[in-house]
């Protein structure tokens, strides 16, 4: 008898109760705007960017509605103008290309390796064509951030990392997020700390850092933040600046903070789970699993293995065989969107050349959600049974 996995790819785990207590509180109050504070308190937001901000290494951290905001705000704080050229991955999610394009501006598509990081041969070959780098640690993929690094400076190319897959995560001893000019990092109910939306922003450049919070609604109340920019920084840029509201409330803040005191264990728990994937599926007739560097602490809230080179009714056939058994695989190979699954040419406001090395990639990408609700045992039947499956498509059953 077939072995059926019937648990739930989309149950998060819930909140903790010191969030559930603090955001009571909140609500209680009244006060859910971050710049509505009492007499001497400092407010959960501005509470949550300095624990960010110390958490992760950086002088300045904004909170803010979305990761897709932080972008966006990211760009605006760089002054990228309508038309300008902004480089970006090939192989990433909606958000990134739709924040460079809600500035005015044009992606630049930068293909991907087998190792589902940024091709970094193409990287060279474009570097002319701008000078700002929106770069995707796509599902928790780094690169050689330094071999990146050294190209982007050579060729004077300022880097911000959308760092949505990779909170927690380090390339050697520097985490996510803290290589380019600006880090932004997501808190939607499936990324690492969970306000259902909600995003963050850091950067150790002062004047970057005031545009930004002019930028997402602080009506001159800069002085209630706590990692911000000292107040004659702002006074250079708050009347050239435009209000771009996208403020966090207090609310998301409060169930935020105790998220991410927890943020560690969480790596290492969702780092056990991947790693049960991972060893069930290695050796799998047909399958390739993206190889990762020993210099990369990643985090795996998700994995993602290439049927590459596969026809593609035979890649769906996988979808399907593991569906029929409780399995939820995403493809990123499809000719039309599905759910997340877009790719660099399904995004008509933004048109490039074909790339037939990415292609290939891309058509190969199977990927799936490693929720921290799956127990150790979950994790091995799941491998399990795409082990099966894939076997049997692949050997014709």
């Amino acid at each position: 008898m077939q072995e059926i996995f019937t648990g739930n790819f989309t149950q998060q785990d819930p909140i903790p109760e010191e969030g559930i207590q603090a955001a009571l509180n909140i609500m209680r109050s009244g006060r859910l705007h971050r710049y509505n504070v009492a007499e001497g308190e400092a407010g959960e937001v501005a509470l949550l960017e300095q624990e960010f901000a110390a958490q992760v290494g950086a002088k300045y951290c904004l909170a803010v509605a979305s990761g897709g905001y932080a972008m966006a705000t990211a760009l605006r704080a760089l002054e990228v103008k309508p038309g300008q050229k902004v480089l970006t991955n090939a192989f990433t999610l909606a958000p990134v290309p739709g924040a460079i394009a809600s500035v005015g501006a044009v992606p630049v598509f930068v293909g991907v390796t087998e190792e589902l990081v940024i091709d970094l041969d193409d990287l060279v070959s474009k570097a002319d064509a701008a000078d700002i780098l929106m770069l995707s640690h796509m599902r928790g993929h780094m690169c050689d951030m330094d071999a990146l690094m050294d190209i982007c400076d050579a060729h004077n190319i300022r880097v911000i990392e959308d760092c949505a897959h990779t909170m927690g995560a380090k390339w050697r001893e520097t985490f996510s997020g803290r290589h380019g000019v600006m880090g932004c990092y997501s808190t939607q109910t499936y990324k690492h700390i969970n306000s259902g939306e909600g995003g963050l922003l850091v950067s150790d450049d002062e004047v970057l850092m005031a545009r930004a919070t002019i930028l997402s609604g602080s009506y001159m109340l800069y002085e209630r933040h706590l990692a911000a920019p000292a107040a004659e920084v702002f006074e250079r840029v708050k009347y050239d600046t435009p209000n771009v509201s996208g403020r966090m409330d207090h609310l998301r803040a409060a169930i935020l903070r105790p998220q991410l005191r927890d943020l560690d264990t969480q790596c290492q728990r969702w780092n056990e789970r991947y790693q049960v994937v991972e060893a069930g599926l290695e050796g799998t007739p047909g399958l390739m699993i993206a190889l990762r560097s020993s210099d990369e602490t990643y985090v795996g809230s998700s994995i993602q293995f290439l049927l590459l080179d596969w026809e593609e009714d035979r890649i769906q056939s996988v979808i399907s065989r593991c569906q029929r058994r409780g399995v939820e695989l995403k493809w990123f190979g499809g000719a039309e969107p599905v759910a997340f699954t877009s790719r660099y040419d399904s995004w008509r406001y933004a048109p490039s050349a074909q790339m037939p090395k990415t292609d290939r990639v891309l058509k190969g990408i199977v990927d799936m959600r490693i929720p921290l609700t799956f127990s150790l045992e979950d994790c091995a039947l799941i491998a399990r049974i795409i082990r099966a499956e894939v076997g049997a498509v692949y050997q014709g059953s």
